[in-house]
């Protein structure tokens, strides 16, 4: 018998209880109830004198601060600036909210906007959770290439760096070759500066040494800070003799990472996911065509996008308690307000990036982004209706949509290409 069927059975008792009339009676009842149920007399009598059966009184829910429409603009404004966490979304509100309400991009009221910004870190991914869950991301991981001579020249440095000095920059370069490397095909040649998070791009088509250095002079003339040293993996595009002596004649440190330890520059390789292959998703890019709209991006919204209106987080302190690391960060700020923060460039520098920050609208750069972005994918379409493709070597990709408006890149590879390659062995016998 459960506990719910006692009370039930002591409730029926409880009423002949308290009618009987004589004391026998009550100890016949309270001995059938104890002989039944295998319970206590003395836990049997507290609870029959003092045991309410009635129904219970529901307990008052708490009052709502962030309600529905708190939630509905907190998801708009996510959306607009790249569906960052609530560490990093936390500090745009009390700066973007109001410039986004000036600017037509939602329409809130002052409570709204007041909730908004005193709303913590935790409260934001709690009210955005069910929108995390519908995002459909894939990821796919590189492969590091090649050996040098010049290893010995270029010195190995890990991640012993000064985060106060703006200037040292992790540069690595993403292929865009889809399910095979073989041919030539685009590359991103990405470059993170690693005090600020301030990041630029550049496509380059195949991976010569010199293309390379030509795409990273250009990258230079647009960040808005002097370069004081490069660090790269163990790459052949990197590790020549064209980029080293172009460092020496500019007087550029040049250090590289250890062989297969893609720790040794990790600010650069997150944002190879965040800023380029989140962007542009898994598929072949090897046209003039392709290259000319993925560098319109690089040089246009998607760097003023990043730089101006992505908060980045810096690991302040990192600390063992038993089995576990503690890491705490620092408040997220965008790379624009980092480096007007960092004391480190000229005040016609910082005049210029803050008329550049006024004129944005960052609803505006998402829908420019995202409208070239179909451009590119309409364009990858016609190649691949041009070309004579098996199908069952390859099928056509997907634009998956949900109700957040983001496209999510899902390319689907058939297991079924191994028995082409075996008919076609058949038919030539």
């Amino acid at each position: 018998m459960d506990m719910y069927s006692r009370n039930q059975y002591l409730e029926r008792l409880q009423r002949t209880y308290f009618q009987a009339k004589s004391r026998k009676e009550r100890t016949s009842i309270l001995n059938e109830y104890c002989q039944n149920t295998s319970q206590n007399r003395k836990y049997v009598l507290r609870k029959i004198n003092h045991y309410d059966f009635s129904t219970p009184k529901k307990r008052k829910k708490r009052k709502q601060i962030y309600d529905v429409d708190v939630k509905v603009a907190l998801a708009r404004i996510w959306e607009i600036f790249d569906y960052p966490c609530g560490q990093r979304l936390a500090p745009l509100l009390k700066t973007e909210v109001n410039k986004l309400c000036q600017l037509g991009e939602i329409s809130i009221t002052k409570e709204v906007v007041k909730k908004l910004k005193n709303i913590s870190p935790v409260t934001i991914d709690r009210k955005l959770k069910h929108q995390r869950e519908v995002l459909l991301l894939s990821r796919k991981r590189g492969h590091p290439r090649a050996k040098s001579l010049l290893y010995k020249k270029i010195p190995v440095r890990l991640n012993d760096w000064d985060t106060s000095i703006v200037g040292n920059l992790g540069i690595d370069l993403v292929e865009h070759c889809g399910s095979s490397n073989s041919g030539e095909y685009i590359h991103t040649l990405s470059v993170t500066d690693i005090s600020t998070g301030w990041w630029e791009g550049q496509g380059i088509m195949s991976r010569g040494q010199y293309p390379t250095l030509e795409a990273l002079k250009e990258i230079r003339e647009r960040t808005p800070f002097n370069w004081l040293e490069i660090h790269s993996d163990n790459d052949s595009a990197f590790i020549n003799a064209h980029l080293f002596k172009y460092c020496q004649q500019e007087s550029l440190k040049f250090s590289r990472s250890r062989p297969n330890k893609k720790n040794d520059n990790a600010y650069v390789e997150q944002k190879n996911w965040t800023h380029v292959k989140k962007i542009f998703g898994y598929f072949r890019y090897d046209t003039l065509e392709e290259l000319e709209i993925m560098n319109d991006l690089y040089e246009n919204e998607l760097r003023l996008y990043k730089n101006f209106f992505s908060p980045v987080m810096k690991l302040i302190k990192k600390e063992r308690v038993g089995g576990k690391v503690r890491r705490r960060y620092d408040i997220a700020q965008t790379p624009y307000q980092r480096l007007m923060k960092s004391g480190q460039i000229t005040k016609e520098t910082q005049k210029r990036l803050k008329d550049i920050y006024d004129s944005l609208n960052p609803a505006e750069l998402k829908r420019n982004i995202e409208t070239k972005l179909q451009q590119l994918y309409q364009t990858y379409e016609e190649k691949m209706k041009g070309e004579e493709v098996c199908p069952l070597k390859r099928q056509k990709p997907r634009i998956v949509t949900n109700y957040m408006t983001q496209q999510v890149l899902i390319f689907e590879y058939s297991i079924a290409k191994p028995i082409h390659l075996f008919v076609n062995f058949l038919n030539l016998l």
